[in-house]
């Protein structure tokens, strides 16, 4: 008896520390929601492919919201831990007056992603030539749409009167209804853009983000919740984005492809390699996630412009930059 006590002894001292390795070796699951997928957040699926964020405790699913609107609502929802939006859906919320209102903890990118695609080749484009044209631009009080029509102001074309912006078609269904006809223009992401000239469905003959100039257009939002309990987790998911916005500075246009492809399983390396190329070439990823308060007043100044801004919420008051402040000195 005493000797089958001691066996077992033996081996609850064997099992019980691999048990120990087994519940500290365990990843945290996070619901991440984007608004959209694109090769413009190049930094988030390096952060996924190079392990970044599993080095940081982290499992990361994504869900493609298809709209800055709808990773907004699961986020508000509780159906998300942190969602990859537009800054313009926190102001909106915060200027419904909701105490809990979403707070910006990161920024991932600095420029419009967005490309105009004609029907026609354009080597002499000019945005002044869009004169009596129609363009699908996006939903309104979208990024997308109030950046484009931001640039058309400053070329001195009026939306709605010089040129015909249509606002009505959902984000995701943009490419399909100029594929069908609508429309002698759209604006579009990549690699959806690129995709489309390839295959021979338009023509790229202009860049929104380089045309609109810097402003804060895709950021991390999380609840004020979340923030106040668990800023452990916030630190570790945007510890790893950092890592992976540094690991973009210095990798080939071939890594970041490599790195991105499991996420457009139907876009070629080639097509990946040529659009990081671009992103990289207008400098539209952030190098580190902080957002300036400079280029926040920016994005209030476009969305007034647009109309759809009734208060200029205070900068402190909607972006939370400590923690990325802190990581990134940490780096240095």
């Amino acid at each position: 008896m005493k000797k089958a006590v001691a066996i077992l002894l033996f081996l609850l001292l064997l099992i019980l520390p691999c048990m120990g390795c087994e519940q500290t070796g365990q990843l945290r699951k996070v619901e991440l929601h984007e608004v959209t997928r694109s090769v413009f957040y190049a930094p988030q699926y390096v952060a996924i492919s190079m392990g970044f964020f599993e080095d940081e405790g982290l499992e990361v699913s994504i869900t493609t919201s298809g709209g800055s609107d709808k990773a907004m609502t699961a986020l508000l929802a509780g159906q998300a831990d942190i969602c990859l939006a537009g800054p313009e859906t926190g102001v909106y919320v915060m200027n419904e007056g909701k105490a809990d209102h979403p707070i910006i903890v990161g920024q991932l990118t600095k420029r419009d992603g967005s490309f105009l695609v004609g029907r026609e080749d354009e080597p002499d484009f000019t945005w002044e030539s869009l004169e009596g044209k129609s363009i699908i631009g996006g939903r309104a009080g979208g990024m997308p749409l109030m950046t484009l029509e931001y640039v058309l102001k400053s070329h001195g074309l009026e939306p709605g009167v010089d040129v015909e912006v249509i606002d009505s078609i959902q984000f995701n269904l943009m490419g399909g209804a100029f594929e069908g006809g609508t429309g002698d223009y759209v604006s579009l992401f990549e690699p959806t853009a690129t995709e489309f000239e390839r295959a021979g469905k338009g023509h790229i003959v202009a860049n929104v983000g380089l045309a609109s100039g810097e402003v804060p257009y895709t950021v991390y939002l999380v609840s004020q919740t979340m923030l106040a309990e668990d800023e452990a987790f916030v630190e570790s998911f945007l510890r790893a984005i950092y890592r992976a916005q540094c690991w973009i500075a210095t990798a080939t246009d071939r890594e970041v492809a490599k790195a991105m492809e499991p996420f457009f399983p139907d876009a070629s390396i080639d097509s990946l390699m040529i659009v990081a190329n671009s992103y990289r070439a207008t400098d539209s990823w952030k190098s580190d996630p902080i957002m300036q308060e400079e280029d926040y007043a920016r994005l209030l100044d476009i969305m007034e412009e647009a109309g759809e801004l009734n208060a200029r919420p205070d900068f402190a008051s909607l972006v939370d930059n400590s923690i990325a402040e802190r990581i990134v000195a940490e780096e240095k």
